[in-house]
């Protein structure tokens, strides 16, 4: 073979090596997977796709961990102003810089304990519990222990102890609920515990009482009272109490929303008394 034909033998291997490799292909531009190859940062973002995936998987668990190890005292639920609406219960109100309670704490009034109550109530007996607010006005609401002993034992257990004395409705939305029990008074406060949760069917009326929740579980303290029936938070809370006087005090609350700016001091309440009866 001349040197000749042995160049042109190489040059057509060479030139059939070539055609294998972009009939490998197939089309220009298409890898051996079919995946279209691109050029420049396209084509970087898609030879690192699995990389960049991994990292935002990284970078997601991390955030869940963030929020669940760092959010803040149970809080309310945060319901929204529709009353069809379902609410939601959330970790993630936003404090505001509006301050809701003006005065000093009392210094004599215990507001963090290191553990929910033992449970201290008696479900064969009855219990009242009074509202009484400093603006004037009294509510009445009738407790429920066979019905929510979890919320009814803790909720006498903070009332006796003073707890909710100088405390304010941080957040009311007419027509929808007021609700108070944050030492903090911006909705991210408790006394320092959750308490398990009850269930029962008691209906969402107007004038019902529930404690409310946020993702760490049921707050320790924040309770709300409807304004109007609220269907929507059925199968979320479980009713721990009802209105039995006053539901006109209750629709008098001054209205606010501490997510929003240049909010009213939230009225306070003077006392919360517990009767107990056979």
């Amino acid at each position: 073979m001349t040197q000749e034909r042995r160049q042109d033998e190489r040059r057509r291997r060479r030139l059939a090596r070539q055609q294998q490799k972009r009939q490998g292909r197939g089309l220009a531009g298409m890898g051996p997977a079919g995946d279209v190859e691109f050029g420049g940062i396209m084509g970087w973002f898609q030879r690192n796709t699995r990389w960049i995936f991994l990292a935002v998987i990284v970078l997601f668990i991390g955030g869940g961990v963030g929020s669940t190890f760092y959010t803040p005292d149970p809080v309310i639920p945060k319901p929204t102003p529709s009353p069809s609406a379902t609410a939601t219960a959330s970790g993630t109100a936003s404090a505001t810089s509006t301050a809701t309670r003006a005065r000093t704490p009392d210094p004599s009034i215990q507001r963090r304990f290191t553990g929910p109550p033992p449970t201290t109530v008696d479900p064969n007996k009855t219990y009242t519990a009074v509202i009484k607010l400093e603006k004037g006005g009294e509510i009445r609401l009738e407790l429920l222990p066979k019905e929510a002993i979890q919320s009814v034992n803790n909720f006498v257990f903070l009332a006796r102890n003073r707890f909710y004395e100088g405390l304010t409705f941080h957040r009311v939305l007419p027509g929808f609920v007021a609700q108070g029990g944050d030492p903090q008074g911006d909705g991210f406060g408790g006394p320092g515990y959750t308490i398990p949760p009850d269930k029962n069917s008691q209906r969402f009326e107007q004038g019902v009482i529930a404690m409310a929740k946020s993702s760490a579980g049921v707050s320790g303290s924040q309770f709300f009272i409807t304004l109007a029936p609220t269907p929507s938070l059925q199968d979320q809370f479980a009713v721990f109490g009802r209105v039995t006087q006053g539901m006109d005090v209750v629709q008098k609350i001054t209205p606010r929303d501490p997510e929003k700016p240049g909010q009213p001091v939230g009225d306070y309440i003077a006392s919360i008394q517990i009767i107990e009866g056979n």
